[in-house]
């Protein structure tokens, strides 16, 4: 028997079963709750059975998706009630400072002037503290009445738009138009409205709560903002919420990894004519190109979903000089860690070989010489969605859709 294969189709048809279940199953409490027939503190009991052609499979899953009476009970205070109402009185000025953010230039690993806007403004919301730390990360402490335990809160100052990038907002209709408007400014401007919700509704949370803007999550970033935070751990952050992406009512619970390269293929380099017969950087780089897309394109044909890009291309002085140096950027992703590892090797291989290649082929002169580095590395992980933080945020999610089915 292939376990593997094996492994894989479970694997395949447990994804399905998960995705359609759960597209079943919020379609069902959604229409329960526009029918008022479900409420906030409520469990709903569901099941599943499984089986096989044959009979001779039996087996049942039962569980209660409960409402906690927590959420119930923090919806009816006043002050959330009052809270709510806040952050639709400040929507103006959410938006006003989405805005005037937007329209301050920040691409990775340079990302000051904004971080110090945003800083500002954070100041300005009457939190207990404000600091920019040693790599640039704008961080704001409201502190919990007990204080034991820091809950972060973050969106990422940078967006993915290269210097020079014109980031004047235009407005059409109730939609904003610029670059790095949603990605993630808007993320920053509801920062700073939650931050100034909490102060002018008087809440007081258990908790900590770490208000922060990231540096480098964009591009060759490599979220080298909140890696320095998890690894100097001061402040020592107990969960993390980030909010990112373009979509309401989402919850990413799962973390895309990627690695990421500079292949680089060098060489003396020469006169297209008069040097003809020396091993040529850019020959070998096309070739280990072709290389690597043939087996990487077989080996994400199948399994969980993997990527792969060859992003930027550089190299070469004109058309009649043999490049001294010819380079690739490569970008590889996928939920999987092991996956990851698997196309690493495929790529060093694919290279080693094109390298081996181009060399046996020249006529005069050294051989080329190849250069493998990696320049990013996010690693993949997964919340699971019985996590405590998990559990919750779905409860209120569904406490703000029927809270807005009666705006």
């Amino acid at each position: 028997m292939d376990e593997d294969n094996l492994n894989l189709e479970i694997r395949k048809f447990l994804k399905q079963v998960g995705i359609s279940s759960q597209r079943e199953i919020e379609n069902y409490i959604r229409k329960k709750f526009s029918e008022g027939s479900i409420k906030i503190g409520e469990s709903i009991k569901v099941s599943m059975n499984l089986s096989s052609e044959d009979g001779e499979l039996i087996h049942s899953i039962k569980e209660d998706l409960k409402y906690t009476r927590e959420i119930k009970k923090l919806a009816n205070k006043k002050q959330v009630k009052n809270a709510f109402q806040v952050i639709l009185d400040l929507e103006p000025k959410t938006i006003k400072n989405q805005i005037e953010m937007t329209e301050i230039e920040a691409p990775p690993f340079k990302e000051e002037k904004k971080a110090l806007e945003f800083s500002k403004r954070l100041e300005k919301t009457g939190i207990d503290k404000v600091w920019i730390d040693s790599v640039g990360n704008v961080l704001g402490l409201i502190k919990g009445y007990e204080g034991k335990r820091n809950v972060a809160i973050d969106g990422h100052l940078d967006t993915v738009f290269p210097e020079g990038t014109d980031v004047k907002v235009r407005i059409k209709n109730d939609t904003l138009f610029a670059p790095g408007v949603a990605d993630d400014t808007r993320g920053l401007a509801m920062l700073l409205t939650i931050a100034e919700t909490i102060k002018k509704s008087k809440i007081k949370t258990r908790d900590n709560i770490l208000i922060i803007g990231t540096v480098g999550e964009e591009g060759l970033g490599d979220l080298r903002g909140v890696k320095y935070l998890f690894k100097n751990n001061k402040p020592k952050i107990d969960s993390w919420i980030a909010v990112d992406g373009g979509g309401l009512g989402r919850i990413n619970t799962q973390g895309l990894g990627s690695y990421r390269y500079e292949i680089k293929f060098k060489g003396p380099g020469g006169h297209s004519w008069g040097a003809f017969g020396l091993a040529n950087p850019h020959h070998a780089l096309g070739d280990a190109i072709s290389k690597f897309v043939e087996k990487a394109d077989e080996y994400t044909s199948k399994g969980p979903k993997t990527s792969y890009n060859v992003g930027v291309i550089n190299g070469g002085t004109s058309i009649n000089s043999i490049p001294y140096e010819s380079s690739m950027l490569i970008d590889i992703r996928s939920v999987r860690p092991e996956n990851l590892d698997d196309m690493e090797l495929i790529l060093k291989k694919t290279s080693e070989d094109a390298l081996a290649k181009q060399n046996a082929m020249k006529r005069i002169g050294p051989n080329l010489e190849l250069e493998i580095n990696k320049i990013g590395n996010r690693p993949s992980g997964k919340v699971d969605v019985k996590n405590h933080l998990v559990q919750i945020v779905i409860q209120v999610f569904i406490l703000i859709q029927q809270l807005m089915m009666k705006l």
